[in-house]
């Protein structure tokens, strides 16, 4: 929608393209690592394709990951000796990416995220437990909380549909249009 009505560049997670995904939500332990490697390699490419390029029609470029993704998930589902290693490689890779102006991060609840889910049909993704999805909120807000060097928006929208309702969209809108210094700020839009 900001893309729509903003002429921002867009950058989309394409995780459909990953073939171990379906793989790892029936057998976690066995293919977390390559899923969590190819998740990698293909944000990667992708950042590489759209960031590094510039646009001289668009000025901003909107996400709906970070790159810091990779790590968060892969912290969650890899054993230590395996995170070691994929942190190394990570590593490097991570460093050739200009930080952001601002890192939104939405938030919603658990039971919200399955209620999606469950709607989104995806066979692959029936088996997710309430449990996974409260470990991964935490591992971002672990992460999110230590940011000191860029302005980070906590967005907490339970009951906001913002696709749906164009008030909520603009109340958004606005708050990314304002100003932020660097470290957490939060805010929770109620309807």
């Amino acid at each position: 929608m900001m893309e729509r009505d903003y002429n921002w560049r867009l950058m989309l997670e394409e995780f459909d393209d990953n073939p171990f995904l379906p793989y790892f939500y029936d057998d976690p332990e066995r293919f977390a690592f390559t899923v969590e490697l190819f998740f990698m390699t293909e944000r990667y490419k992708q950042m590489q394709r759209t960031l590094m390029h510039q646009d001289l029609f668009r000025q901003f470029t909107v996400s709906d990951y970070a790159f810091v993704k990779t790590l968060l998930f892969a912290n969650k589902n890899l054993p230590e000796e395996e995170f070691r290693l994929f942190h190394k490689m990570y590593e490097p890779l991570s460093k050739s990416f200009p930080q952001p102006d601002l890192l939104v991060y939405i938030h919603r609840s658990v039971d919200w995220l399955l209620e999606s889910i469950e709607k989104r049909g995806r066979g692959y993704e029936k088996n997710i437990k309430a449990e996974y999805l409260l470990n991964i909120q935490n591992a971002y807000f672990e992460y999110l909380r230590h940011i000191s060097s860029i302005p980070v928006l906590i967005l907490d929208l339970n009951t906001i549909d913002f696709v749906a309702n164009e008030d909520h969209y603009e109340e958004i809108t606005n708050l990314l249009k304002k100003q932020y210094r660097p470290g957490v700020h939060r805010v929770s839009l109620m309807v």
